[in-house]
């Protein structure tokens, strides 16, 4: 009898190891497949988009875009130069799979104020898997349909770890509440460890080059 049970335990446990195993195969590998393909195809269809002519209108565009569309492309030359990834609108579970989320309450690129972003740095395509390599100094290129707006790093992201609650970062002037912006800025947000962790990794940069498209 207890060879029975004992032989039924560990057939239980050699199940649940293998779907642990699945599982966690499949979160740090299935999930960067299935996330490198959408993001490519966010890619192009944005690309596509810019290259369809805007209907002519006079009223200047201020809706905010819809939750996990596309509505940048991100470049960080010190990544190479094929490195560019999709920026969707919003930071949910789904946002960061479909790319790098877009803060909504933040600013838009080129705009006064804090245009913050945040990414994955395991699973779900790993976009900011290199976050950390970064100095302050380095760029980071932000593409519209309507302009290129090109970020200098102010800090590095290995300099300042955060827990969640820290949300001054995403104030208009981080870590001045209250005060009104004057200038674009950038803040960059990852997961501090490669494994889960609640800590964030923070980089804060600023405009530095504008460049119209047409």
């Amino acid at each position: 009898m207890a060879r029975r049970v004992l032989r039924g335990l560990g057939v239980v446990l050699l199940v649940v190891g293998l779907g642990l195993i699945g599982w966690v195969s499949w979160q740090y590998f299935g999930t960067g497949v299935t996330s490198n393909r959408t993001m490519d195809q966010l890619e192009r269809d944005l690309r596509d988009q810019w290259q369809t002519p805007k209907p002519p209108t006079t009223e200047p565009t201020t809706a905010k875009p819809a939750a996990g569309t596309p509505i940048t492309l991100l470049r960080i030359p010190k990544f190479g130069a094929d490195w560019e990834k999709p920026v969707v609108e919003g930071v949910t579970a789904d946002d960061l799979a479909r790319g790098i989320g877009h803060y909504p309450q933040t600013a838009l690129p080129g705009q006064p104020g804090n245009f913050a972003i945040a990414g994955h740095r395991v699973t779900h395509g790993s976009p900011f898997r290199r976050l950390l390599d970064l100095d302050k100094g380095d760029q980071v290129v932000v593409e519209t349909r309507d302009a290129v707006y090109t970020y200098e790093l102010d800090t590095s992201p290995r300099d300042l770890t955060l827990k969640p609650a820290d949300t001054w970062v995403l104030d208009p002037v981080p870590g001045h509440p209250g005060q009104a912006p004057t200038r674009p800025t950038i803040t960059l947000t990852t997961c501090q460890d490669l494994f889960h962790s609640p800590d964030r990794s923070i980089a804060f940069g600023h405009l530095v080059t504008q460049t119209k498209k047409r």
